[in-house]
Protein backbone atom coordinates (compact mmCIF):
# COMPACT_ATOMS: atom_id res chain seq x y z
CA UNK A 1 0.00 0.00 0.00
CA UNK A 2 1.37 3.68 -0.72
CA UNK A 3 1.95 5.50 2.47
CA UNK A 4 -0.20 8.01 0.90
CA UNK A 5 -3.32 5.88 1.31
CA UNK A 6 -4.16 6.20 4.66
CA UNK A 7 -4.15 9.58 4.99
CA UNK A 8 -6.38 9.87 1.57
CA UNK A 9 -8.47 7.41 3.26
CA UNK A 10 -9.12 9.48 6.33
CA UNK A 11 -10.01 12.48 4.34
CA UNK A 12 -12.83 10.24 2.43
CA UNK A 13 -13.96 9.50 6.04
CA UNK A 14 -13.95 12.57 7.56
CA UNK A 15 -15.87 14.25 4.21
CA UNK A 16 -18.18 11.19 4.27
CA UNK A 17 -19.22 10.83 8.10
CA UNK A 18 -17.64 13.79 9.83
CA UNK A 19 -19.38 15.93 11.88
CA UNK A 20 -20.39 19.21 10.69
CA UNK A 21 -19.72 21.63 12.65
CA UNK A 22 -19.15 25.51 13.66
CA UNK A 23 -16.02 26.94 14.36
CA UNK A 24 -13.41 29.96 15.23
CA UNK A 25 -12.72 31.01 11.59
CA UNK A 26 -17.27 31.03 10.44
CA UNK A 27 -16.47 28.41 7.76
CA UNK A 28 -17.57 25.29 9.02
CA UNK A 29 -16.23 21.99 8.95
CA UNK A 30 -16.92 18.43 9.02
CA UNK A 31 -14.75 17.17 11.74
CA UNK A 32 -13.52 13.72 13.49
CA UNK A 33 -11.74 13.47 16.73
CA UNK A 34 -8.54 11.09 17.14
CA UNK A 35 -6.85 9.87 14.14
CA UNK A 36 -3.49 8.43 14.29
CA UNK A 37 -0.90 7.20 10.63
CA UNK A 38 2.32 6.01 10.53
CA UNK A 39 4.82 6.90 8.27
CA UNK A 40 8.17 4.89 7.69
CA UNK A 41 11.19 7.57 6.80
CA UNK A 42 13.94 4.86 6.44
CA UNK A 43 16.29 5.01 3.70
CA UNK A 44 15.44 9.10 3.34
CA UNK A 45 11.79 8.65 2.58
CA UNK A 46 9.73 11.42 3.12
CA UNK A 47 6.16 11.31 3.18
CA UNK A 48 5.09 14.10 1.14
CA UNK A 49 1.90 13.97 -0.82
CA UNK A 50 2.13 12.96 -4.44
CA UNK A 51 -1.91 13.61 -5.31
CA UNK A 52 -1.46 17.35 -5.23
CA UNK A 53 2.05 19.53 -5.54
CA UNK A 54 3.18 20.68 -2.02
CA UNK A 55 5.55 23.51 -1.69
CA UNK A 56 7.76 21.87 0.32
CA UNK A 57 10.34 24.51 0.37
CA UNK A 58 8.14 26.50 2.18
CA UNK A 59 7.31 23.88 4.47
CA UNK A 60 11.24 24.35 5.18
CA UNK A 61 11.57 27.66 5.32
CA UNK A 62 8.39 27.44 8.53
CA UNK A 63 10.59 25.12 10.16
CA UNK A 64 13.82 26.71 10.14
CA UNK A 65 12.24 29.97 11.26
CA UNK A 66 10.74 28.17 13.94
CA UNK A 67 14.29 27.12 15.05
CA UNK A 68 15.21 30.81 14.73
CA UNK A 69 12.90 31.62 17.75
CA UNK A 70 11.09 34.49 15.21
CA UNK A 71 7.92 35.29 15.60
CA UNK A 72 7.78 38.14 13.29
CA UNK A 73 6.55 37.77 9.46
CA UNK A 74 9.29 39.26 8.36
CA UNK A 75 11.95 37.21 7.66
CA UNK A 76 9.59 34.80 5.81
CA UNK A 77 8.30 37.73 4.04
CA UNK A 78 11.72 38.12 2.74
CA UNK A 79 11.82 34.88 1.81
CA UNK A 80 8.62 34.53 -0.14
CA UNK A 81 6.47 32.57 2.65
CA UNK A 82 3.12 33.94 2.99
CA UNK A 83 1.33 31.31 5.10
CA UNK A 84 1.51 33.61 8.30
CA UNK A 85 0.67 36.76 6.63
CA UNK A 86 -3.25 36.52 6.83
CA UNK A 87 -3.30 37.26 11.01
CA UNK A 88 -1.38 40.04 11.45
CA UNK A 89 -2.86 41.72 8.15
CA UNK A 90 -6.41 40.95 9.52
CA UNK A 91 -5.44 42.45 12.70
CA UNK A 92 -3.89 45.39 10.40
CA UNK A 93 -7.40 46.07 8.96
CA UNK A 94 -9.30 45.44 11.78
CA UNK A 95 -7.23 48.48 13.45
CA UNK A 96 -7.43 50.28 10.98
CA UNK A 97 -9.74 50.36 8.45
CA UNK A 98 -7.37 50.22 6.29
CA UNK A 99 -8.39 47.64 3.36
CA UNK A 100 -4.73 47.19 2.15
CA UNK A 101 -4.19 43.93 0.34
CA UNK A 102 -1.79 41.35 1.03
CA UNK A 103 0.73 42.34 -1.44
CA UNK A 104 1.08 46.21 -0.13
CA UNK A 105 1.25 44.38 3.44
CA UNK A 106 4.21 42.56 3.04
CA UNK A 107 5.67 45.22 1.04
CA UNK A 108 5.22 47.86 3.62
CA UNK A 109 6.26 45.00 6.20
CA UNK A 110 9.54 44.50 4.07
CA UNK A 111 10.18 48.03 3.53
CA UNK A 112 9.44 49.63 6.96
CA UNK A 113 11.43 48.18 10.22
CA UNK A 114 9.01 50.06 12.53
CA UNK A 115 6.16 48.64 10.70
CA UNK A 116 7.19 45.77 10.78
CA UNK A 117 7.58 45.33 14.60
CA UNK A 118 4.33 47.11 15.37
CA UNK A 119 2.13 44.87 12.68
CA UNK A 120 4.52 41.49 11.77
CA UNK A 121 4.46 40.22 15.07
CA UNK A 122 2.27 37.43 15.58
CA UNK A 123 2.78 36.73 19.69
CA UNK A 124 4.67 34.19 21.44
CA UNK A 125 3.86 31.49 18.72
CA UNK A 126 5.81 28.77 18.26
CA UNK A 127 9.73 29.60 17.54
CA UNK A 128 9.60 31.58 21.10
CA UNK A 129 8.50 28.68 22.77
CA UNK A 130 10.61 26.38 21.38
CA UNK A 131 13.78 27.86 21.98
CA UNK A 132 12.92 30.55 24.65
CA UNK A 133 10.58 29.50 26.68
CA UNK A 134 9.87 31.87 29.75
CA UNK A 135 11.22 31.07 33.02
CA UNK A 136 11.34 33.09 36.09
CA UNK A 137 13.68 33.34 38.99
CA UNK A 138 13.90 34.23 42.54
CA UNK A 139 14.25 37.89 42.71
CA UNK A 140 16.63 40.00 45.36
CA UNK A 141 13.42 40.85 47.28
CA UNK A 142 12.19 37.41 49.39
CA UNK A 143 8.98 36.09 47.67
CA UNK A 144 8.99 37.78 44.16
CA UNK A 145 10.38 36.38 40.57
CA UNK A 146 12.33 37.92 37.52
CA UNK A 147 12.58 36.93 33.97
CA UNK A 148 15.59 34.47 34.05
CA UNK A 149 17.17 32.93 30.82
CA UNK A 150 14.49 31.34 28.43
CA UNK A 151 15.05 27.91 28.23
CA UNK A 152 16.48 26.29 24.97
CA UNK A 153 13.70 23.44 24.78
CA UNK A 154 15.30 22.14 21.26
CA UNK A 155 19.21 22.67 22.77
CA UNK A 156 17.65 20.31 25.35
CA UNK A 157 16.24 17.90 23.15
CA UNK A 158 19.72 17.44 21.26
CA UNK A 159 21.89 17.13 24.25
CA UNK A 160 19.18 14.40 25.24
CA UNK A 161 19.34 12.73 22.24
CA UNK A 162 23.20 12.27 22.49
CA UNK A 163 23.55 11.44 26.19
CA UNK A 164 20.51 9.55 27.24
CA UNK A 165 18.91 8.30 24.30
CA UNK A 166 16.48 6.02 26.27
CA UNK A 167 15.03 8.47 28.34
CA UNK A 168 11.29 8.64 28.60
CA UNK A 169 11.33 12.53 28.64
CA UNK A 170 12.63 13.46 24.80
CA UNK A 171 9.75 15.91 24.90
CA UNK A 172 9.31 19.45 23.57
CA UNK A 173 5.97 21.71 23.33
CA UNK A 174 4.55 25.09 22.18
CA UNK A 175 1.40 24.70 24.39
CA UNK A 176 2.45 27.01 27.22
CA UNK A 177 -0.91 27.75 28.82
CA UNK A 178 -0.26 31.02 30.17
CA UNK A 179 0.64 32.65 27.17
CA UNK A 180 -1.64 31.28 24.60
CA UNK A 181 -3.77 34.35 24.92
CA UNK A 182 -1.22 36.40 23.26
CA UNK A 183 -0.54 34.23 20.31
CA UNK A 184 -1.50 35.06 16.60
CA UNK A 185 -2.74 31.22 16.44
CA UNK A 186 -1.94 28.64 19.09
CA UNK A 187 -0.33 25.71 17.95
CA UNK A 188 -2.08 23.51 16.20
CA UNK A 189 1.39 20.68 15.97
CA UNK A 190 2.14 21.27 19.89
CA UNK A 191 4.14 18.20 21.46
CA UNK A 192 6.51 16.29 19.75
CA UNK A 193 8.43 12.99 21.52
CA UNK A 194 10.99 11.59 20.40
CA UNK A 195 12.30 7.63 21.00
CA UNK A 196 15.83 6.12 20.33
CA UNK A 197 15.71 2.46 19.38
CA UNK A 198 19.39 0.74 17.71
CA UNK A 199 20.55 3.33 15.67
CA UNK A 200 16.93 4.76 14.97
CA UNK A 201 15.49 8.16 15.84
CA UNK A 202 11.59 8.11 15.74
CA UNK A 203 9.28 11.07 16.41
CA UNK A 204 5.54 10.93 17.65
CA UNK A 205 3.80 14.76 16.94
CA UNK A 206 0.44 15.14 18.97
CA UNK A 207 -1.57 17.64 16.59
CA UNK A 208 -4.85 19.61 18.76
CA UNK A 209 -6.48 20.76 15.37
CA UNK A 210 -5.45 19.59 11.57
CA UNK A 211 -6.79 21.13 8.73
CA UNK A 212 -6.57 17.90 6.53
CA UNK A 213 -7.08 19.81 2.92
CA UNK A 214 -3.94 22.22 3.53
CA UNK A 215 -1.96 22.06 6.88
CA UNK A 216 -1.53 18.55 7.01
CA UNK A 217 0.77 18.22 3.74
CA UNK A 218 3.12 20.80 5.44
CA UNK A 219 2.64 19.43 9.12
CA UNK A 220 3.74 16.16 7.79
CA UNK A 221 6.87 16.68 5.95
CA UNK A 222 7.76 19.29 8.73
CA UNK A 223 7.95 16.71 11.47
CA UNK A 224 9.48 14.09 9.27
CA UNK A 225 12.35 16.85 8.08
CA UNK A 226 12.96 17.41 11.68
CA UNK A 227 13.46 13.88 12.34
CA UNK A 228 15.99 14.02 9.85
CA UNK A 229 17.61 17.15 10.83
CA UNK A 230 17.70 15.56 14.57
CA UNK A 231 19.23 12.30 13.70
CA UNK A 232 21.65 14.12 11.57
CA UNK A 233 22.87 16.14 14.66
CA UNK A 234 22.89 13.01 17.01
CA UNK A 235 24.56 10.42 14.42
CA UNK A 236 21.69 8.05 14.23
CA UNK A 237 19.37 6.88 11.42
CA UNK A 238 15.22 8.04 11.18
CA UNK A 239 12.77 5.72 12.01
CA UNK A 240 9.27 6.49 12.14
CA UNK A 241 7.22 9.54 12.07
CA UNK A 242 3.99 8.35 14.04
CA UNK A 243 1.60 11.55 13.50
CA UNK A 244 -1.76 11.91 15.81
CA UNK A 245 -4.41 14.49 15.83
CA UNK A 246 -7.59 15.44 17.94
CA UNK A 247 -9.89 17.46 15.98
CA UNK A 248 -8.73 16.52 12.18
CA UNK A 249 -11.27 18.29 9.81
CA UNK A 250 -12.12 19.50 6.17
CA UNK A 251 -13.44 22.48 5.79
CA UNK A 252 -17.39 23.06 3.78
CA UNK A 253 -15.82 25.21 1.36
CA UNK A 254 -13.28 22.69 0.32
CA UNK A 255 -15.29 20.54 -1.58
CA UNK A 256 -13.62 20.93 -4.74
CA UNK A 257 -10.36 20.25 -3.30
CA UNK A 258 -11.57 16.66 -1.91
CA UNK A 259 -13.35 15.73 -4.68
CA UNK A 260 -10.75 16.24 -6.84
CA UNK A 261 -7.41 14.61 -4.66
CA UNK A 262 -9.48 11.96 -3.99
CA UNK A 263 -10.45 10.71 -7.63
CA UNK A 264 -6.24 10.70 -7.66
CA UNK A 265 -3.79 7.59 -7.13
CA UNK A 266 -0.74 8.06 -5.29
CA UNK A 267 2.73 7.14 -6.68
CA UNK A 268 5.80 7.40 -6.70
CA UNK A 269 8.09 7.44 -3.73
CA UNK A 270 10.10 10.84 -2.94
CA UNK A 271 13.35 11.23 -0.68
CA UNK A 272 14.91 14.01 1.67
CA UNK A 273 18.55 14.50 0.83
CA UNK A 274 20.51 16.91 3.81
CA UNK A 275 23.21 18.05 1.60
CA UNK A 276 25.56 19.66 5.03
CA UNK A 277 25.70 18.46 8.54
CA UNK A 278 25.92 21.99 10.21
CA UNK A 279 27.65 22.58 13.35
CA UNK A 280 24.00 22.44 15.36
CA UNK A 281 20.19 22.18 14.60
CA UNK A 282 20.17 26.03 14.23
CA UNK A 283 22.54 26.08 11.62
CA UNK A 284 20.57 24.48 8.58
CA UNK A 285 19.92 26.94 5.43
CA UNK A 286 17.59 26.44 2.89
CA UNK A 287 20.16 25.04 -0.02
CA UNK A 288 21.36 22.38 3.05
CA UNK A 289 17.62 20.55 2.56
CA UNK A 290 16.98 18.61 -1.26
CA UNK A 291 14.44 16.42 -2.59
CA UNK A 292 14.22 13.84 -5.03
CA UNK A 293 12.10 11.49 -7.19
CA UNK A 294 8.79 14.10 -6.67
CA UNK A 295 6.93 14.27 -9.29
CA UNK A 296 3.28 15.36 -7.66
CA UNK A 297 0.40 15.70 -9.92
CA UNK A 298 -1.34 19.43 -9.93
CA UNK A 299 -1.50 21.86 -7.32
CA UNK A 300 -5.06 22.28 -6.07
CA UNK A 301 -5.72 25.49 -4.79
CA UNK A 302 -7.82 26.13 -1.87
CA UNK A 303 -8.30 29.62 0.24
CA UNK A 304 -6.82 29.26 3.81
CA UNK A 305 -9.66 30.03 6.41
CA UNK A 306 -8.63 32.36 9.36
Amino acid sequence: MHYEQPYLDLVRTVWETGDERSDRTGVGTRSLFGATMRFDLRGNAMPLLTTKRVAWKVAARELLWFLSGSTNIRPLVADKVHIWTDWPLARYREATGENIDRDAFEARILADEDFAAEWGELGPVYGKQWVDWPHYEAADIPGLYKPGPGINQIAALVEGLRTNPASRRHIFTGWNVAELEQMALPPCHMTYQFHVSGNRLSGMVWQRSCDLGLGFAFNVFSASLLIAMLAQQCELEPGELIWSGGDVHLYLNHAHLVEEQLSRTPEGAPKLHLLRRPESIFDYRIEDIAVSDYTPQAHIAAPVAV
